[in-house]
């Protein structure tokens, strides 16, 4: 009698653990939003309310948070993650099951006139896949609103000096190793601000704006310094960037 060895849990199974965290800080989410309202205008000029696609919406705490700032505007939440959703759905008035492999989202082509893009580029296994998708479901000249952590945050440069793994950087799906904090959220890919912008770029769409947004993780005593360097995009905890499909 041969018995089977349990399959080890992969990315699926990491991404609908509860334990898992599916939030961002609200800073970023309101930072974002701005940026994007200002995008959009108000859904009273000319064409009316647009569509926002909030594509790996977690919980729904960054669409919420985003929301007072897109009044009017449809904004619907999508994730893979059965129990993110279940969560997403009792802070939004739309959140549908998607993923961007496999046979994509399920949007029309050019049916979205932006999309948020928060914290999930960092978790992805072909980037490049994902980009493609979220340029076809955006209209000619939609708009992309992607942020993701910065492997050049002012303290990561510091923490390379002295041969630290630098935060967010993960090496094992199952703890941390070399490098401060206490949660493993599965990054597996990793933008300084000029990498971003090439990616982006080379992905069919026109970089508009690189902003900086500062990381709630960071400790207390070390915040006003993280929140300065959001001056400078490139010393940024977190990179927000605008772009708009050509």
């Amino acid at each position: 009698m041969t018995t089977t060895a349990p399959r080890p849990p992969g990315l699926r199974d990491f991404y609908e653990n509860p334990a898992v965290p599916v939030a961002s800080g609200p800073s970023r989410s309101r930072r974002q939003a701005r940026m994007l309202a200002r995008a959009l205008g108000p859904a009273s000029a000319g064409g009316g309310p647009r569509t926002v696609l909030d594509i790996g919406c977690g919980d729904g705490t960054a669409a919420a948070t985003a929301a007072p700032f897109l009044r009017g505007h449809r904004l619907v939440g999508v994730d893979w993650s059965q129990d993110a959703l279940a969560r997403a759905r009792t802070r939004l008035p739309y959140a549908v099951r998607g993923e961007l492999g496999g046979g994509g989202l399920p949007f029309a082509s050019g049916s979205a006139d932006a999309v948020l893009f928060s914290e999930v580029i960092e978790h992805l296994v072909d980037p490049d896949a994902a980009l493609d998708e979220l340029r076809r479901v955006l209209r000619p000249g939609g708009h992309l609103m992607l942020s993701t952590p910065n492997l050049a945050a002012w303290y990561n440069r510091v923490l390379l000096l002295a041969g630290v793994q630098p935060v967010f950087s993960e090496v094992s799906m199952r703890g941390i190793h070399g490098r401060p904090g206490s949660e493993v959220v599965g990054h597996l890919r990793l933008y300084t601000a000029r990498a971003l912008r090439e990616f982006v770029a080379a992905s069919g769409f026109t970089v508009v704006r690189l902003e900086g947004a500062p990381f709630h993780g960071v400790p207390r005593p070390l915040r006003p310094l993280d929140r300065l360097a959001c001056a400078r995009a490139p010393l940024a905890s977190i990179l927000l960037l605008h772009a708009r499909r050509n």
